[in-house]
């Protein structure tokens, strides 16, 4: 059984495969690392020998961040965006998505939230927004997914 960067692969699969059972490398980056090491693609786990498994291992530790570093540097990334007060940040504290865009509902709530600062004489966020036209416009529950 071959141990790379602390993962064992399974033998019955094919190598290209087994690569991305280690974390921070998917199809591409195993592609690459067995073009570089002239192995086939096709060639199973168990068959490879020590020479291929020890050109394999030192290409990953050479090129690729791996396994253990590559998810203390994500960690440490994420906790300096969170330090440094950034809306991705704020974001990953609250335990919101941080790359989507939000629901219609809640495109739905914030005109809610303007017509009610409007209807108790606050001052506009959006000045001259026609925000009776806009709520409108917004999907209602049944609509959600139709726009």
């Amino acid at each position: 059984m071959a141990r790379i960067a602390g993962v064992d692969l399974p033998p019955n699969k094919r190598v290209e495969i087994a690569l991305t059972y280690i974390y921070g490398i998917g199809r591409t980056q195993s592609a690459k690392i067995l073009k570089e090491a002239a192995i086939n693609f096709d060639t199973k786990v168990r068959e490879l020998n020590d020479d291929e498994i020890n050109k394999i291992r030192k290409l990953i530790e050479e090129q690729h961040e791996v396994e253990g570093d590559l998810r203390k540097d994500i960690s440490f990334n994420i906790k300096r965006l969170m330090e440094i007060g950034s809306y991705r940040g704020l974001r990953h504290r609250r335990g919101l998505p941080v790359r989507r865009r939000g629901r219609p509902v809640q495109w739905r709530d914030d005109v809610h939230f303007l017509l009610l600062r409007e209807a108790r004489g606050m001052p506009q966020l959006r000045p001259g927004a026609d925000l009776r036209r806009l709520w409108a416009k917004l999907p209602r529950h049944g609509d959600l997914y139709r726009l």
